[in-house]
């Protein structure tokens, strides 16, 4: 299965499941009816930010929306604007964390508004270079450092350099915030 039928599927299941229209769909992520529509036929293909809202909106895990359970191979989800998130480990319900392998074009910047309340994010940069932006404040880190934040809060990526960068991002959810 391609990555905008797996988006479309898993969009429209959660959706029936909790018995939502389009319309409340779109109250509960902060994502157009147009946008969610247009996901749904296959039409586009959500930003990483945009996908993180849906996730947030629907309270499951990330890697719900980019790791198709039956693949056999680890689905990569591009975004449009640089920067690509590939799950690693796909969510674990018993632990509660996502692991997903992000890369940065260079120069690029991916904003993500704040997760599920209680989702603690760790970021370890494996190449390259990482600016972090937590709570208003940028800060640098080099391959093989990292850093925890409270991911309940806004934040971002960005690639300062003109080489391609890697990191893992591994997001803790709270067990009261997950919908499985």
């Amino acid at each position: 299965m391609d990555i905008a039928a797996h988006l479309s599927d898993t969009l429209k299941t959660l959706r029936q499941a909790r018995g939502w229209s389009l319309t409340q769909a779109a109250e509960q992520t902060g994502v157009s009816k147009a946008m969610l529509g247009q996901i749904e036929r296959q039409e586009s293909s959500p930003t990483i930010a945009t996908l993180w809202k849906i996730a947030t909106g629907f309270n499951v895990p990330f890697s719900a929306f980019i790791a198709p359970s039956q693949a056999s191979e680890r689905p990569v989800y591009d975004a449009h604007q640089g920067m690509t998130a590939e799950p690693l480990f796909p969510f674990d319900e018993q632990l509660g964390f996502d692991l997903l392998v992000v890369t940065l074009a260079p120069g690029a910047m991916s904003e993500s508004s704040a997760h599920e309340a209680g989702a603690i994010e760790h970021v370890v940069v494996i190449s390259g270079e990482v600016a972090l932006q937590i709570q208003g404040v940028w800060q640098t880190l080099q391959a093989g450092e990292g850093r925890r934040f409270a991911a309940d809060q806004p934040h971002a990526y960005r690639n300062p350099t003109s080489s391609p960068t890697c990191f893992h991002s591994l997001i803790h959810y709270p067990r009261s915030a997950i919908q499985t």
